[in-house]
């Protein structure tokens, strides 16, 4: 370790602030879901997004963060780092020269979490909750982490030909929509519904008022210091997420002569995902065209490719998440600029078409390796537990089902 590296007090609060910020994204969005579910599924989804917080902490601690993180080979690190053995308060300058290596891993973890979490979404209402927690464990194993490390981790595949994500737009948009996806064609329809069945919209609200919220930690604590990159990637990530909820209410409102809260909230997580990979590379403009061009992507994506092609994606994951990580990931190899962040690099439309034929590799290549690991992992789920539950228990709901809980009591 280099013994002239300094931790910086204003870095390091930072870090652990967005990190906190991070954190809370997954409460927000077991609400944002629990109020698209119906009532006799709620607290199942509630348990699912929980039950990521716990068990991909403890994953991410024991052997986790190693393999992610850890020096190995292109594709998966070593085990060096197991328990956090070595991972203390010394910065490790191959990903943050001035915070403790710990408040690296820390923050790290929250992005481990969120992630399948995310991809949850796409197959409600119909999953085992020990099938459930089985399927969390192999997926953040065999699919979360190799594209963790390929993307962020020194030596790394995806790093070492250049691509810039910087917070996420492969690693955790692209991987949880197209995960998302292979788990609803996996498992097939819901039992009597097609489109998401909204008993809360307030909770709707709510958790994607917290998610907004959070992202600002998500996005702009990836600078992992308190500097320029940061108050950028801030300012990028908040007119993205109103551009494209302007963009999502413009059209539903062209198109059906009304706007909605739930149009409106849903273009603004899918502004906040676009711009997940681009926004400390881009500028303020360059992000009002990101959101409001994903705005339009994401709408035909939920509108009218879902219906079109048949696939019970219940809570829009691949609409929203794995469309809208796929543009952020084009666009920043379009709209990146050196002169917002001297660590980058300067994409097509300023001089460097290589960046953008980068960018489109590494998307594709995500998609295709998601999608062959999370097809395996469902098969080895359904093979041990059986993913799905009984046609009656889908019916009776999973909260009485699987939890032996109702969420809403009646008193007379």
């Amino acid at each position: 370790m280099d013994s002239n590296l300094t931790v910086s007090a204003g870095d390091t609060a930072w870090v652990l602030v967005s990190a906190a910020l991070v954190m809370l994204m997954t409460p927000g969005l077991a609400f944002f879901y629990g109020g698209m579910v119906r009532r006799k599924n709620v607290l199942g989804i509630l348990m699912q997004c929980f039950a990521c917080l716990a068990i991909v902490s403890l994953i991410w601690i024991i052997y986790g963060y190693s393999l992610a993180f850890g020096k190995g080979n292109g594709f998966i690190g070593n085990l060096e780092w197991a328990f956090l053995k070595g991972v203390g308060a010394e910065p490790n300058p191959d990903y943050a020269a001035t915070i403790p290596h710990g408040a690296f891993a820390l923050f790290q973890m929250m992005f481990a979490i969120i992630t399948p979490a995310v991809l949850l979404g796409s197959y409600v209402e119909r999953v085992k909750f020990s099938a459930f927690v089985l399927f969390i464990v192999v997926w953040t194993t065999l699919v979360y982490i190799p594209i963790c490390h390929m993307t962020w981790a020194a030596g790394g595949l995806f790093r070492n030909m250049g691509v810039l994500d910087f917070a996420g737009g492969a690693v955790v948009e692209i991987n949880s929509g197209i995960a998302g996806l292979v788990g609803a064609l996996y498992l097939g329809y819901r039992l009597g519904v097609k489109q998401p069945s909204l008993h809360n919209i307030p909770f709707v609200i709510l958790g994607g008022a917290i998610l907004w919220f959070g992202w600002f930690g998500f996005n702009a604590g990836s600078a992992l210091a308190c500097n320029s990159v940061a108050v950028n990637a801030f300012l990028t990530t908040n007119t993205a997420a109103a551009a494209a909820a302007v963009g999502w209410a413009a059209l539903e409102w062209a198109l059906t002569g009304k706007a909605t809260m739930f149009g409106t909230i849903t273009g603004a997580v899918a502004g906040l995902v676009a711009i997940t990979p681009a926004a400390g590379f881009v500028d303020v403009s360059a992000s009002i065209i990101i959101g409001v061009v994903v705005s339009l992507l994401s709408y035909f994506a939920v509108g009218y490719l879902k219906p079109k092609l048949g696939y019970d994606d219940s809570l829009d994951v691949f609409g929203v998440h794995g469309i809208g990580g796929f543009w952020g990931m084009i666009a920043t190899g379009l709209f990146a600029q050196k002169y917002v962040n001297s660590a980058g690099a300067d994409g097509a439309l300023y001089g460097n078409p290589a960046q953008l034929g980068i960018q489109l590799k590494v998307a594709l290549m995500t998609v295709v390796y998601c999608a062959v690991g999370t097809w395996i992992a469902c098969l080895v789920v359904d093979k041990l537990l059986g993913f799905r539950v009984s046609p009656e228990e889908e019916v009776m709901g999973l909260d009485l089902t699987q939890h032996h809980e109702r969420a809403y009591t009646i008193i007379d």
